[in-house]
């Protein structure tokens, strides 16, 4: 009887730690699911202004160690010959988030959006980088890897000539 007991005890031990992990699992997808939901709403109206106004819409790939060229290549589907230009992440939103003196007040809520877009991923993803990707009509990726090591950010195109 006691090697029952003892087998069964070892059993529900085995069960209550993959039980765990399933909660660990659904809490990480959870939390990415809440930030992501999160940067739709700081950028729902927003649009990327290049030689085309662009809708801003979040991103979301997968786990990685590092944010690099060949990372975000490998996540998007892009072949690697492509042409990929990596920007300083404070740099990307210097020229959004700068209140010129002759905005009117639709500039000033928008520099406003994009500044509270900015500091939403600043605090919530980690080694942050803008990358533009191909030649005059580019993809733009604006990411970084959250808490759990998932590519996160935001996603627009652009056009430059």
């Amino acid at each position: 009887m006691r090697k029952i007991k003892k087998k069964s005890k070892s059993k529900e031990k085995k069960l209550e730690k993959a039980e765990e992990k399933i909660l660990d699992v659904e809490n990480v997808d959870s939390q990415t699911n809440y930030q992501v939901e999160k940067i739709k709403n700081a950028v729902q109206g927003l649009y990327y202004i290049s030689e085309t106004d662009a809708e801003i819409l979040p991103f979301e790939g997968k786990k990685t160690e590092v944010v690099t060229k060949e990372e975000l290549l490998s996540q998007t589907g892009n072949a690697g010959n492509l042409t990929v230009e990596e920007k300083d992440f404070a740099e990307f939103f210097a020229r959004l988030t700068e209140i010129q003196d002759w905005f009117e007040d639709e500039e000033k809520e928008t520099a406003q959006k994009f500044a509270q877009l900015k500091e939403l991923l600043e605090k919530n993803l980690r080694d942050l980088k803008a990358f533009k990707v191909g030649k005059i009509q580019l993809d733009v990726y604006v990411v970084g890897l959250n808490n759990e090591g998932k590519l996160l950010g935001i996603k627009t195109k652009a056009v430059e000539t």
